[in-house]
């Protein structure tokens, strides 16, 4: 991903209702397990680099598949090859699919791969093990949820650059194929949202408001982390960044990215798990969860 710029604008569009959740939501609302996730981290990290087209991966692919299998959920391998810079790369994208009524689908995704890097072994404890880790936990609470649509958690590969910047198409490999594959297939048009998690556990979390993503999505997960008392990890400066969400905005997809890319540890050796908190993956959940109903209200109402 990569960070454009940062605007320091407070949105009137921000400050949504302060209402109390309805007992509706509170009572189908199962409960975001942070401790859950952060061992799911603390296990990525123990595979150690986890670049597209590695053993790293594989092995990361394998992790995935077989916890939402013990979850009871499906899932379908989306294999393809990455013209990179440097040559083709074998690549896998992984879709975990929780059915619900109707047509529609709403997505949860994340990368799963590491920055490949020679100088150092990068592990990549934040980036990208608490988008992994979270997507699993979200899988098991989603899964226990009356939820209004079929939800996919969508764990993408190849999302960062083979190459030292980013530039150009040397990036998004996974989610550029899957809206590519989803456009050829027609099934894009059962896509109502995509909420992208990415670099989530940092210790110090603060989280922009991205100017690419679609506002009213962004509104309703703001509008959740006020309600939660999270306005202030959640803020209203704005920020513009490149990521495995544009590919589905050019799309027409509704989209928007939970992102704090402004950290120190960032692409460094210090992404570790001593740099990883288990409370900022769980006010993450938190906000995810409690924005889900509203989210599902504006999809289904839009129909």
């Amino acid at each position: 991903m990569r960070l454009i710029f940062t605007v320091a604008v407070v949105l009137a569009c921000a400050c949504v209702s302060a209402q109390t959740p309805s007992s509706e939501q509170t009572n189908t609302t199962p409960k975001f397990d942070a401790t859950r996730a952060f061992e799911h981290v603390e296990r990525l990290v123990a595979i150690g680099p986890r670049p597209a087209g590695s053993a790293g991966i594989q092995t990361t692919r394998d992790y995935i598949k077989q916890q939402m299998q013990t979850l009871g959920i499906a899932t379908t391998e989306q294999p393809f090859e990455g013209q990179t810079p440097v040559g083709p790369v074998k690549m896998v994208n992984v879709i975990a699919t929780i059915p619900g009524p109707g047509s529609g689908r709403l997505i949860f995704a994340g990368h799963y791969d590491t920055k490949l890097f020679d100088e150092f072994e990068f592990v990549g404890a934040n980036d990208a093990g608490s988008s992994t880790a979270f997507l699993i936990e979200l899988a098991r609470v989603l899964k226990d949820r009356k939820n209004a649509l079929t939800i996919e958690l969508l764990f993408l590969d190849g999302e960062e650059a083979r190459m030292p910047e980013w530039r150009g198409n040397d990036n998004t490999y996974g989610s550029r194929h899957y809206v590519q594959a989803a456009q050829k297939s027609g099934s894009l048009k059962s896509l109502r949202a995509l909420v992208l998690l990415d670099m989530i556990g940092d210790r110090e979390l603060s989280i922009k408001r991205d100017s690419n993503s679609t506002p009213w999505l962004v509104d309703a997960i703001w509008s959740a982390a006020a309600r939660a008392g999270h306005g202030s990890t959640f803020s209203n400066q704005l920020t513009t960044i490149e990521d495995d969400h544009i590919p589905f905005l050019r799309a027409g997809v509704a989209a928007a990215d939970i992102i704090d890319l402004e950290n120190p540890t960032w692409h460094t050796p210090q992404d570790d798990l001593d740099h990883v908190s288990a409370r900022s993956l769980q006010i993450v959940g938190d906000v995810v969860l409690a924005a889900v109903p509203d989210i599902e209200k504006r999809i289904l109402s839009a129909r």
